[in-house]
């Protein structure tokens, strides 16, 4: 087998770097919760923003009334 040359060792070095780069990135990403959590409600459509409301106000409600019987 032939050894590499040392411009075929930086070309394969700077390849892992990228790729441990990228690696970091997506850690990162997946680690950041407040970004997910920010991502999670921008995606609730406003009519179930509206579902939600509506149940907890007839939860409300019957929470309500049963306390005054």
């Amino acid at each position: 087998m032939t050894q590499p040359t040392p411009e075929q060792l930086e070309a394969e070095i700077e390849v892992q770097r990228a790729q441990l780069a990228d690696t970091v990135d997506q850690l990162t990403q997946k680690l950041d919760v407040k970004t997910q959590a920010k991502a999670r409600i921008s995606r609730i459509t406003p009519m179930t923003y509206a579902a939600f409301v509506g149940a907890a106000i007839l939860v409300g409600g019957l929470v309500w009334w049963r306390g005054r019987r």
